[in-house]
């Protein structure tokens, strides 16, 4: 099974998600399609088996990259399970590509996806929630923020975080997959010459937004 998803990650480089099928998979393999089946019934079986592998390793290193920083330190727990989560994706285009680019056609990823696509968003919310449980704080309710958000699904990323912040998380969250895409889809040509630089200042401003930051 290793073998075949290992060659399903070098199609995915070589050709896109769109492309994948066992055929191929199994050309390359030199070995029958049926040979795979036994394995990998259909193609998306194979693809979903290579989904949870990405989340799951993207997830497994934002945890360890936040647990090599105090636990109060929640200001630089940030940067540091950022600065891990680019490096993923900037050493793993093709399986960023799979997991946050654009949906492969026909396929539907099944329930049990959603765990591990839930684990690098945990460790975020986890670093909003250590930081206002030792540090209470009051705001302004709006109440537009009751419609607005799936509020029973996000409770429990942000146990304990206010809701304006909870807001901003998202906001956060997105701002940090939306400058990787740009940045692996090649969006930023032209405009951007040290993304290093530009993915530091990205970090800091939100770092202020959700109130990690004092500065």
């Amino acid at each position: 099974m290793e073998k075949i998803k290992a060659t399903a990650r070098e199609l995915l480089i070589a050709r896109g998600a769109s492309g994948l099928s066992l055929r191929e998979v199994a050309r390359e393999m030199d070995q029958t399609s049926s040979a795979l089946y036994r394995y990998f019934p259909t193609r998306d079986d194979l693809l979903t088996a290579l989904i949870l592998d990405a989340y799951n390793d993207l997830g497994a290193t934002a945890e360890a990259a936040a647990a090599t920083v105090d636990t109060e330190d929640t200001a630089q727990r940030w940067r540091v399970t950022c600065h891990a989560i680019r490096r993923w994706a900037l050493d793993r285009p093709a399986e960023y590509a799979l997991i946050f680019g654009s949906p492969v056609p026909q396929y539907s990823a099944p329930q049990d996806t959603i765990a591990a696509a839930s684990r690098v968003t945990l460790v975020l919310g986890t670093i909003l929630s250590d930081h206002f449980a030792s540090r209470p704080r009051t705001t302004s309710h709006d109440p537009r923020l009751e419609a607005a958000l799936e509020w029973e699904a996000l409770e429990p990323f942000l146990p304990g975080v206010p809701r304006e912040i909870a807001v901003r998380g998202i906001l956060a969250w997105s701002n940090v997959f939306g400058f990787l895409s740009f940045e692996l889809f090649g969006h930023f040509v032209g405009s951007v010459r040290d993304a290093d630089v530009v993915f530091d200042m990205l970090l800091d401003n939100l770092a202020t937004m959700v109130e990690l930051s004092d500065s």
